[in-house]
């Protein structure tokens, strides 16, 4: 059985809808009504990171494990002692690219390269994917697009070669549904590095109306994440955002093509997709 946790998630439920007939999947959520209705041939339990007894629950009869942890803290240590515990042989887990640079320091990196670290040590079978930024970030720009004809970003000429979660998705699939991916670490990116400026051009050309990018200088992004983010995630990706405009994230990574047999999705492909959340009414 494949367990999935993060199944309400960008990538998570994208794992959902590409897993094969065949071996029994379930959702571990800790709002099952949150889950997509595409998962509707998989088993859906309550579980909960901060809860062991829930997850003894969602983990038993479990082989396989695609693990996404959201909250910074010691949610994977506690799901990993309960998955040896529990037989798992092998976990699948959503890591960061970041975590491979040695001047990436910021919280959420550290963080990432704690559990990296607690996965190789508890003595099940790994894969790690460590993708660069996802495309649909680019959703946090549609309200903004809709009502001004404005994307507004931090360092917007800054390039970051970010991927399609779809892609991450279905190279999870064939690491949890076939061989060869233990003990793998894969890197994943789009094709090329991208700079806001540049999918805003892409985005216009798309709507086929005018759209400007607006600079946000350091402080007004403080703000505009604080409405979203606790304040020391808020000066993690405040870091992080500059390590990506010394050039850090620019780089590109053929991992994708060679693992899926085709190029990685394009911005312009995944904004043709979503191009609805864009325009509106």
């Amino acid at each position: 059985m494949i367990l999935v946790t993060g199944a309400t998630g960008t990538v998570g439920r994208e794992v959902v809808r590409r897993l094969p007939a065949g071996p029994a999947v379930r959702i571990m959520a800790r709002d099952p009504g949150r889950v997509p209705s595409a998962a509707h041939r998989a088993e859906v339990v309550r579980g909960d990171f901060t809860d062991p007894a829930s997850l003894a629950g969602a983990l038993k009869g479990v082989s396989s494990v695609f693990l996404v942890s959201s909250h910074i803290g010691d949610d994977d240590a506690r799901f990993l002692e309960t998955a040896r515990t529990a037989g798992v042989r092998h976990v699948v887990k959503l890591s960061a690219a970041a975590v491979a640079d040695s001047g990436a320091q910021d919280l959420i990196t550290r963080w990432q390269r704690r559990n990296e670290d607690l996965l190789r040590a508890c003595a099940l079978e790994w894969t790690l994917l460590r993708p660069r930024s996802f495309m649909s970030n680019a959703l946090s720009w549609a309200a903004s697009i809709r009502s001004d004809g404005v994307v507004r970003a931090l360092h917007g000429a800054s390039a970051n070669s970010c991927v399609d979660p779809r892609d991450i998705a279905e190279v999870a699939v064939r690491a949890l549904t076939e061989e060869g991916h233990t003990g793998q670490v894969h890197t994943l990116t789009g094709p090329q590095a991208v700079t806001a400026v540049e999918q805003t051009a892409v985005l216009a050309e798309l709507l086929g109306r005018p759209l400007r990018c607006e600079e946000l200088d350091p402080q007004q992004a403080r703000t505009v994440l604080r409405k979203r983010y606790p304040p020391l995630v808020v000066e993690a990706l405040l870091e992080s955002a500059q390590r990506q405009r010394e050039g850090a994230k620019a780089r590109v990574v053929r991992a994708i093509p060679v693992l899926l047999g085709r190029p990685a999705g394009s911005f312009r492909g995944w904004a043709k997709d979503h191009l609805a959340a864009f325009a509106g009414g």
